[in-house]
């Protein structure tokens, strides 16, 4: 017992208790400075570093467990799509090579499907759907540039004999672009996109309405401005004219209003949505959310909820080398541009693709081209006169995301 006693007391005694006494801290008697150890640290002191230890040990440790909940939970919210990765293996051989591998291609799709929380106020859920929006992103081997390209929904394209949802074959048909993944989902959008490009996609995304509402909310809303003010019921939109910050349900009817905005046309619709898409990425990208966990959490959480994609972009970490290597492309080197398109002949409601400038576009894209953008139209190579240009570059209609939608205040 009295061993028990002693081991017991020499203990507290390094931990530095409270209380004072013989014996606390050294033998009976003191040693050198009362209450101080033979090398002159004060045990008060000694307990203060290693409860101080402790303390940071428990704060690391701690940090690592959120740090991978963290990771888990929004690693988690991503939905994989495996059936369009099983049926595009089957037409392998009929899929396009990459011409230049380190660069990346990326479907975007916006779905109007009316199903899923929150969708059914957009009409109703006939159990299919089609795609709203439609953006081929061609990221550069050198991760220089991103060239983000809209294609029509009412284009007229070659659509191939797909799987549909009921496992029966479709046949091959000229349909209007939006058509294809109404029949056979991303597959089959994917499969007539590389028809009509020859392009090789490499990965894709399907985003939903709700989805797209949440990534505009967690970035705190997206600035417009509007010159003449909107009153649209079928998007659900009103607002005043001027300097307008939209969120989620508001940012949504402005991407999808068509009636009753600029001309009415599905043309004049995507310009919006890409200079929308374009401040976004202005947003995103600024150090207000970026260098701000607690603003980037969200985004992230919003983006990993809000996207559907193939195997080989389903993880966190996929995402994030994704967004980490276009980290250092300029904003004004991100551009936005529709495939070049006209009236269809034969039905003034659909589109055509204007040649030889949408196979110029393709081409450029293909073999990982610079690909130039201006707003006051495409040159096709040619000066105002229609001689040959000297610029090699051919320039197409279109903005970047460094323009700015507002001008800044006061000027």
């Amino acid at each position: 017992m009295s061993a028990g006693t002693a081991s017991g007391t020499g203990t507290l005694g390094r931990l530095g208790t409270s209380g004072g006494g013989p014996g606390d801290g050294g033998p009976a008697g003191g040693g050198p400075g009362d209450g101080e150890t033979p090398d002159g640290d004060a045990p008060g002191r000694r307990h203060w570093l290693r409860w101080t230890a402790l303390g940071v040990s428990v704060v690391v440790l701690g940090a690592a467990a959120a740090g991978w909940w963290f990771y888990r939970k929004l690693d988690g919210n991503i939905t994989t799509d495996t059936t369009a990765a099983a049926e595009l293996l089957k037409y392998e051989k009929e899929r396009p090579a990459p011409v230049v591998s380190a660069a990346r291609n990326i479907l975007m799709i916006g779905s109007d499907t009316r199903a899923g929380a929150g969708n059914a106020k957009y009409g109703k859920d006939k159990g299919t759907q089609r795609s709203d929006t439609t953006i081929l992103l061609h990221i550069s081997a050198g991760r220089s540039s991103a060239t983000a390209v809209s294609i029509p929904r009412d284009l007229m394209v070659d659509i191939p004999a797909c799987r549909e949802t009921d496992g029966k074959r479709s046949r091959e048909q000229f349909a209007q672009f939006n058509s294809a993944f109404e029949i056979g989902g991303t597959a089959c959008t994917i499969r007539t996109v590389e028809r009509l490009t020859k392009i090789r996609v490499d990965h894709h995304m399907v985003i939903d309405f709700g989805g797209f509402k949440k990534m505009v909310d967690a970035v705190d809303g997206v600035e417009v401005c509007l010159r003449e003010p909107i009153d649209d019921d079928d998007a659900h939109l009103k607002l005043a004219a001027g300097r307008q910050t939209l969120r989620g349900e508001q940012a949504l009817g402005f991407v999808r209003a068509r009636k009753t905005l600029g001309n009415g046309s599905d043309t004049d619709r995507m310009d919006r949505q890409q200079q929308f898409l374009g401040a976004l990425v202005n947003k995103v990208q600024s150090n207000g959310v970026l260098l701000n966990p607690t603003r980037l959490y969200p985004v992230l959480d919003a983006a990993t909820k809000s996207i559907t994609t193939d195997p080989g972009l389903d993880s966190l970490r996929d995402l994030y080398n994704l967004a980490r290597s276009m980290r250092s492309i300029p904003t004004e080197k991100v551009q936005f541009l529709t495939v070049p398109r006209r009236p269809y002949t034969y039905d003034p409601n659909r589109d055509e693709l204007v040649q030889p400038k949408a196979s110029q576009l393709f081409t450029r894209l293909r073999e990982d081209k610079p690909v130039t953008v201006a707003r006051d139209g495409a040159t096709d190579g040619q000066d105002d006169a229609g001689a040959p240009s000297v610029a090699p570059t051919p320039t197409f209609t279109g903005h970047n995301a460094a323009e700015r939608a507002c001008p800044p205040v006061g000027g």
